[in-house]
């Protein structure tokens, strides 16, 4: 079975329920977005598996949540650098292109650091190793996001995010699986070098898909946005807003949750990649909500909605032992998947096809800078504070998030709209 094959297989349920009743699937088949799809699910297992293998090799070695903080930090540091480039180039040059570049200098860099660990601090290797991978990753993403309106031109503009994110997180979810494994039974060197091979599948996939230049209407937006740039206005102030408290959650169960399961839970590394499974396993699932909870709730309604739930969730995770835990966790995975989702719906229905780069870029600085602060924080008092009261004190500052966004939407917000 070749991997578009499989790719088509496993996303042909998505597609049923999301399309319109009256189209067949043989009537969307698009090879180009089969391909498309093919590379996001292996880039996906890729990025998610460095993440957990690197997270999980710095928890084990004695260094605990602070450890696993610095390696977020370095990651979002890179980023924050990296987003407005990234976003300026995915608006300039060809993004198939970039996501092929991007996708291969990681298979590398794993590879690299796999060498690198078995002769040197291993500390040192993953941090340094954050600089190469997070601008890489910044890159590939805001290219390949930005291509969804163009290579899933056939669907709407939900179905066709819903369908990536439902691949994105079933890649995550198999990552969570296999990095879980090899963590146990093989040596750091051969778990990286085994997980590089997700990038290079990711390359042979994206050969595939075909190069779509940016319609007329998009090289005059372009000549149009040159010196006047973004403006921010209201509505993507509050979806940058939004988009920043969902990206903290998931940094959040990203660094705490190895020390939480280690620490608290007792458990080992099945146990971790266990957690990571429920996370995207709930992902997947928030991934094809939207459709169907936009034919019965506003979507800004549903995005605050959502950031109030996540917030008890995590408050949850102070008195919740296994199995609960994990059901909290698929839990906030739904929810984080779900606004993500929402997120990018309404930024793709908002903003120029050609500006788009540049709009995400905007959105994920926002994201990293308060991460940053938080990953900071985090450094600093995470040795005096167990992982289930971390958890508890950002599902407060969650909480308060929530409230001050439910009064600016019936503010001044509300009028303008």
């Amino acid at each position: 079975m070749t991997v578009l094959n499989f790719i088509t297989m496993i996303a042909r349920p998505t597609r049923k329920l999301l399309m319109p009743r009256f189209c067949s699937v043989a009537d969307y088949a698009s090879p180009s977005f089969n391909w498309y799809l093919a590379s996001t699910f292996a880039s996906a297992i890729g990025r998610n598996s460095y993440n957990f293998a690197c997270a999980w090799i710095l928890v084990v070695s004695g260094h605990g949540v602070s450890a696993v903080a610095a390696f977020f930090a370095s990651l979002s540091m890179a980023e924050l650098i990296a987003s407005p480039l990234a976003g300026w180039m995915s608006d300039h040059y060809d993004r198939r292109l970039l996501w092929l570049i991007a996708d291969f200098v990681r298979f590398l860099a794993m590879l690299v650091l796999g060498v690198v660990m078995t002769t040197s601090d291993p500390h040192w290797a993953i941090w340094l190793s954050t600089i190469p991978f997070a601008m890489c990753d910044r890159v590939a993403l805001t290219a390949s996001q930005s291509m969804i309106p163009s290579v899933g031109a056939v669907y709407s503009l939900s179905t066709a995010n819903c369908i990536v994110c439902f691949l994105t997180q079933s890649g995550s979810l198999s990552a969570a699986a296999i990095t879980g494994v090899l963590l146990q039974v093989c040596t750091p060197m051969v778990t990286l070098a085994a997980l590089a091979l997700a990038f290079a599948l990711s390359v042979c996939c994206m050969c595939f898909v075909r190069h779509e230049p940016l319609p007329a209407q998009d090289a005059r937006d372009i000549v149009d946005t040159k010196g006047s740039g973004l403006h921010f206005d209201g509505h993507l102030l509050l979806l940058a807003t939004i988009y920043t408290l969902l990206y903290v959650c998931g940094m959040m169960v990203s660094v705490v949750s190895p020390s939480f399961v280690f620490e608290e839970l007792g458990g080992s590394a099945i146990d971790f990649g266990q957690l990571e499974s429920a996370w995207s396993a709930g992902s997947i699932l928030g991934a094809i909500l939207l459709v169907p909870l936009m034919r019965v709730m506003d979507i800004s309604i549903l995005q605050l909605v959502i950031l109030a739930l996540a917030a008890i969730s995590f408050a949850a995770l102070k008195i919740l032992n296994l199995p609960w835990a994990l059901l909290a966790f698929a839990v906030l995975g739904i929810l984080y998947n779900l606004g993500r989702v929402a997120v990018e719906v309404r930024l793709q229905s908002s903003v120029p096809r050609a500006a788009l780069g540049r709009a995400k870029g905007a959105l994920h600085c926002s994201g990293m800078f308060l991460s940053l602060i938080l990953l900071g924080m985090g450094a600093v008092v995470s040795d005096k504070l167990s992982p289930s009261t971390i958890f508890l004190v950002f599902a407060g500052i969650l909480a308060l998030s929530t409230m001050a966004l439910v009064a600016f939407r019936l503010g001044p917000y509300q009028r303008a709209e």
